[in-house]
């Protein structure tokens, strides 16, 4: 069976090995199945060739189980990266993220993440858009978020970081992720992402989660806040339709705060 070669003409310095250590520490505490990395050069990954099949409701719930268990593995603070750089995108056209460990969620996801992003996405969002934005960045930064449903405060999970349905492949193993933009980040994040594009059986995941790692009542409610990050950057990287959703998003997410503060 031939293996697969991920290979760019200029790809940034940096990025496959980023790829390749995120995959490694992804299969480190062995919760889930994680494509192999053959070998790493500057310019390729070689990967084994995963043969996809058929997901079950069952295997759905099983991969659900197991990332609840990935996610407990946990990180050195939230945004620490598995090396000293960090990408998010399509192979066509990546952007680099900041990798410095942060103690609060708050300051990782409002500061590090979405701030950078809505300064970007600005031109596509308009006045009143970027007005929306702002307002839910304001909102996450306040800690409205760093728990779930209001309760707590998040460690940080050992997290995918760009887990929608398309890295996500069914093998004979079982639910295998590919194409990491791994980190230290709120659990959520793996599960809003999720939802981004429907993964297959989608309820079977968030139940077999459930199972194995209990969530309060109305924790779907905060899914948006967690998807903030990949939306904006479907701003910058596609346009569209995206600038839309964000800001419908970015309005979900402050009355989802005021909720939560009662």
């Amino acid at each position: 069976m031939a293996d697969f070669v991920k290979q760019r003409p200029g790809a940034p310095q940096g990025f496959y090995a980023a790829e390749a250590a995120g995959l490694a520490w992804l299969a480190a505490p062995r919760a889930v199945p994680v494509v192999e990395v053959l070998e790493e050069g500057a310019d390729h990954l070689r990967l084994a060739r995963l043969e996809s099949v058929r997901p079950s409701p069952e295997d759905a719930r099983a991969f659900g189980e197991r990332l609840a268990h990935l996610h407990d593995a946990g990180a050195e603070g939230f945004g620490a990266a598995p090396s000293d750089t960090s990408w998010f995108g399509p192979l066509e056209s990546p952007f680099e993220l900041p990798t410095t460990a942060r103690e609060d969620f708050a300051i990782f996801w409002a500061q590090d993440r979405l701030e950078p992003l809505a300064r970007r996405a600005a031109p596509q969002l308009g006045p009143d858009g970027s007005a929306a934005v702002h307002s839910a960045i304001e909102a996450i930064a306040g800690g409205a978020f760093d728990g779930v449903s209001g309760e707590g405060r998040e460690d940080p999970s050992r997290v995918h970081g760009d887990l929608w349905s398309g890295n996500l492949m069914w093998t004979s193993s079982g639910g295998t992720l590919i194409d990491p933009s791994a980190h230290g980040g709120h659990r959520l994040e793996d599960l809003a992402l999720l939802t981004m594009f429907g993964a297959p059986h989608l309820d079977a995941i968030l139940a077999g989660y459930e199972a194995a790692h209990p969530m309060p009542t109305g924790w779907r409610e905060d899914l948006p806040a967690h998807l903030f990050f990949a939306l904006l950057a479907h701003v910058v990287l596609f346009g569209g339709s995206y600038g839309a959703e964000s800001v419908r998003v970015a309005e979900r997410i402050t009355e989802r705060a005021r909720d939560l503060a009662g």
